[in-house]
């Protein structure tokens, strides 16, 4: 049976939700680092769909070096959270749950993979695409909304 824990977990609210109120421009914050980030995506090529063409083809190792570079910056950036319990700007504690394999991901993976080398486009740098002109970009950013609509009516029936 599962725990309410569990549940929660599997819906969109962040365990980690912080019940500060802030004020409107408080968010402001985020939107500059959002700029600043599709500007890195950008200039590194990262929303290239040829790049993109090329890693899933085999041809370049210049994309599996970003991914795992990122990967391998967020091992290291929870380890430092988990190991010094490093708490948020507001001093709230940040809580990082143990998940638990199961087949599901294995589907998730292959469909977010083959959508992703059809598209050349991955979640992330949609906007960042869109913002280039590639606005052909936006039949993909309606596709995934549409993906994650469809997840959230099936969810209760999907293996998990």
């Amino acid at each position: 049976m599962a725990t309410e824990k569990d549940i929660r977990h599997q819906d969109s609210v962040c365990t980690n939700e912080s019940h500060l109120t802030q004020k409107w421009y408080y968010n402001l914050k985020y939107l500059a680092v959002g700029i600043l980030f599709g500007i890195v995506f950008v200039k590194a090529e990262i929303i290239s769909w040829f790049r993109i063409q090329e890693m899933f083809r085999l041809q370049s190792f210049f994309m599996y070096g970003v991914i795992g570079s990122a990967v391998l910056t967020a091992m290291i950036s929870v380890f430092i959270i988990k190991r010094l319990n490093i708490k948020t700007i507001y001093g709230e504690k940040i809580s990082i749950a143990p998940k638990k394999f199961n087949k599901g991901q294995i589907y998730g993976g292959l469909i977010f993979g083959f959508g992703w080398a059809m598209t050349g486009a991955c979640p992330g740098p949609l906007f960042a695409q869109i913002g280039t002109g590639a606005l052909a970009v936006a039949v993909t950013l309606l596709s995934a909304i549409f993906g994650t609509w469809v997840y959230g009516y099936l969810r209760d029936k999907l293996p998990h």
